[in-house]
């Protein structure tokens, strides 16, 4: 791996820093930081699962995504999330994602 490649490495801490910062008051309130990571491990989870990243409907994904999260966090106790507040944490890792420009 070279500098560069090593300079856009997707890094989880950093992840969680920006997505909690890119949040609105209200909802730092509701999320933690561990629910943060929680909920990027879920992420992960979900696209082993199911073969979305080649799927050309991405708001179908979107709501699955969102609907997966909501029922996991439920079902492992972590809390019960408003579909609405993971959309904004998406929103935020997406803007995340965005800043690792891996194209050059």
């Amino acid at each position: 791996m070279s500098d560069q490649e090593a300079l856009f490495e997707y890094d989880d801490e950093a992840a969680v820093n920006f997505i909690y910062n890119f949040l609105p008051q209200e909802l730092k309130d509701k999320f933690s930081e561990d629910d943060i990571y929680y909920i990027l491990d879920v992420i992960c989870d979900f696209y082993e699962k199911n073969d979305y990243l080649n799927d050309d409907d991405e708001e179908k994904e979107e709501r699955e995504l969102i609907k997966y999260i909501v029922q996991q966090a439920k079902k492992d106790e972590i809390g019960d999330f408003l579909p609405e507040d993971v959309l904004i944490v998406l929103r935020a890792e997406t803007a995340y994602t965005d800043t690792l420009d891996i194209s050059d």
